[in-house]
Parts: C-alpha cells; sequence; structure tokens
C-alpha cells in the first residue's frame, strides 16, 4: 500500500519536473562546484535574492581555485547582503581543502563530504544527488514542509523525532536512479505550488495522494514551534572625518558578524543618550575624545534573532594628532568615501554607506569642534 503510494509521487512528480523544471544558471551542466556555491548560497537565502550574488561570484571565481586562492576578505565582499557570513569563510576553507587534497575535484563520496566545513547532511545530500545523480536524499526547509503535508506529520518539524521522520521518508521516497531530478522536483514545488502560505493545492501534481489535502488541515502543516521574539538592539556608530578620510576598524575573529568592517561605536546603556554613548565607546574602544556630533541617519534593520535602531552620527576628533588604540577591533584604517565600497561591512553600516553615498558629508553642515577648557 505504501509502495503503491511513494511510486504514484515518483511518477508524478517527474512527470511534472519534466515541464515546469526553473531554468536554474547551476542547472546547465551540473558542475560539482557550481552546485556547492549554489546550495551554500541558498541557506537561509530565497532564489530571487540569491541570483545576482550568485552571478557575480560566478563572474570573480568562475572555478574552485580561484576561491582557494582569493583572500578571505575579498569573498567576504563579495558575500555581502546575504548575510550569515560563516558561510563564506566555511566555503574558503573548504575550497583550500579541495585544492590540496582532492586536486580541486569534489569527492564522490557521502562521508567525505560530511567532514568538510560547513557541509552537513542535506548539502552533501544535494551534492551527491544533483551533481553526482546518487541515490542521497535532500531534505530543506521546502522538502520538509512537502512532506509535513504529503504524509501529514502532527510534531513540530523542529524536533529530532520528526527530522528523523522526514529523512526516513525521503530515502523511501527517492526514486532510485532519478535521484537528480526528483530532489529538484521536490525542491521547485516546494518554491512554486507547495508555498508556505496560500500554496496552489489545485495545481500541485501530488494533490490525490496528499493527506494533509484530504483532511484539510494544509495550512496546519508543517507544526511548528513559536519563533523565539526578536532582540531590540539601539546602537550608536560614529562617521569619524579628518579631511577627507573617514575612520573604519575591522570586527573580531570571534563573536557576532566576525571579520567585517564597521564604523566605531556600540550599544547604549540604560537611560543613556546616542550621543553620549557614542562618546563612551570612543574613549572605551579605542581611547579617542571625539566632538562635532552631527547626527546623519536612523537606521533600522531586521536580523535573524535581534533587530538594530543605528543612531548615526558624523564627528571629529578633539585633537588631530590623536591616534587610536584598538582595544576590541584586530584593525583600523582611514579610507576615502570611494573605498568604503572596497570592504564589506554588516547590512546595517551599508544602508548607512549608501545613505552618505548619496547626500556627500560635506552636505551635513558639519560642526567645529569647541575645545573641552
Amino acid at each position: 500500500m505504501f509502495e503503491a503510494r511513494y511510486q504514484q509521487v515518483r511518477v508524478n512528480l517527474l512527470e511534472w519536473f519534466e515541464e515546469n523544471q526553473r531554468a536554474l544558471p547551476w542547472r546547465k551542466r551540473y558542475l560539482p562546484y557550481e552546485i556547492w556555491i549554489s546550495e551554500i548560497m541558498l541557506q537561509q537565502t530565497q532564489v530571487t535574492t540569491m541570483l545576482p550574488y550568485y552571478t557575480r561570484w560566478m563572474e570573480r571565481f568562475p572555478h574552485l581555485p580561484t576561491v582557494a586562492s582569493a583572500p578571505e576578505e575579498e569573498l567576504l565582499k563579495y558575500w555581502e547582503g546575504m548575510g550569515y557570513y560563516a558561510r563564506a569563510r566555511n566555503v574558503h576553507k573548504t575550497a583550500q581543502i579541495l585544492l590540496k587534497e582532492f586536486g580541486a575535484e569534489f569527492p564522490k563520496n557521502y562521508q567525505l563530504l560530511l567532514s568538510l566545513p560547513g557541509i552537513g547532511r542535506y548539502t552533501a545530500g544535494a551534492i551527491m544527488s544533483i551533481a553526482f545523480n546518487a541515490d542521497y536524499p535532500a531534505v530543506d526547509g521546502n522538502v520538509a514542509r512537502i512532506l509535513a503535508r504529503l504524509f501529514d506529520l502532527k510534531k513540530p518539524i523542529q524536533d529530532k523525532e520528526s527530522q528523523n521522520a522526514l529523512w526516513g521518508i525521503a530515502r523511501r521516497l527517492l526514486s532510485r536512479g532519478k535521484a537528480r531530478n526528483f530532489n529538484q522536483a521536490l525542491m521547485d514545488l516546494g518554491a512554486l505550488i507547495c508555498l508556505p502560505r496560500s500554496p496552489l493545492c489545485l495545481e500541485c501534481p501530488v494533490r490525490d495522494i496528499c493527506r494533509g489535502l484530504e483532511l484539510g488541515v494544509v495550512s496546519q502543516r508543517p507544526v511548528v514551534r513559536k519563533a523565539r521574539d526578536t532582540i531590540p538592539i539601539h546602537a550608536a556608530v560614529g562617521i569619524l572625518l579628518l579631511e577627507d578620510k573617514i575612520f573604519i576598524q575591522k570586527r573580531p575573529p570571534s563573536g557576532l558578524m566576525p571579520h567585517l568592517w564597521e564604523f566605531p561605536g556600540g550599544k547604549l546603556q540604560d537611560g543613556e543618550s546616542p550621543e553620549d554613548a557614542l562618546m563612551r565607546e570612543f574613549i572605551e574602544e579605542l581611547g579617542l575624545k571625539i566632538c562635532a556630533l552631527r547626527k546623519v541617519a536612523l537606521i533600522r534593520h531586521n536580523y535573524t534573532t535581534f533587530r538594530v535602531t543605528l543612531h548615526a552620527f558624523t564627528c571629529q576628533l578633539e585633537d588631530h594628532d590623536q591616534q587610536p588604540v584598538l582595544r576590541s577591533a584586530v584593525e583600523g584604517r582611514w579610507v576615502t568615501m570611494g573605498e568604503l565600497d572596497l570592504y564589506a561591512f554588516p547590512a546595517a553600516n551599508r544602508k548607512l554607506i549608501r545613505l552618505i553615498q548619496t547626500k556627500p558629508l560635506g552636505s551635513w553642515d558639519r560642526q567645529r569642534c569647541i575645545q573641552s577648557p
């Protein structure tokens, strides 16, 4: 009974995929390198958002050795805007391992793929099935949603028990010898038909086999646990001006958003004004006294687990002979406005850069410092 049901899903999905598959650039040649980069980029990122990044990446890094030999800072710059920068650092590490130990080739071995930085069972399964057409399942968020509806899974899909059940179903459901098309059919079905909200059930090729549709619970599947509330963060940053240069600093290799560049500043303490917070942060983190604070922007940006409100100011040194003493950042540089585009910044900082590039700092009516008595 179950096997007949599975077989009908396989037949219907493969037929549907032949007629409706998306034309995606990594599907032209099915090269392991291109499949790998696409899958890493698609983690936490939708296809429509990711495609321009993928195109730009492939123009600069057309094959694995170009990634392995590139400086990490350049990779981060090409990744800028997608977030989750650990993905780019893991791509760099994996490329170097593959170049050194495998002659720049991907091993056609699931366990070896799992041993590489940033490659878990989904990505390993995607590479094995899509690049090599090997019989491995690949369960991402889209596929999990389809299977939860198709087989009416009643427990939260984040639970370990549910994950084991989903992967077990995916292994049994897999169309042997046709894993490439079958896994991609599931991915496309989730992207085009079995949508998170308002799924197009009447257009679904497996609607007659879907338990969720039969029972009228499609909108209740998959069951998900309530997401944690996002944490509000208020911070102040300073665009420190010295003649035609702006000071930027590089975040340390550990902690939040490692290795990215930023404008100096930090979080507001309870009851503290943005101006006071910024002056305190400059003293604590750089040993610099600043003045002539002029507010230029209020930037808001939502990350996965927190939302940032960024109070941005232009400012100057009280004494131009002061030199920054880095107490948290690992590097500091004075750069021109144009040179800001050469560095990778967190998203909120990049929004600020776009703003000040649109309205040059000279038009912000800079104030002069009044020396302390």
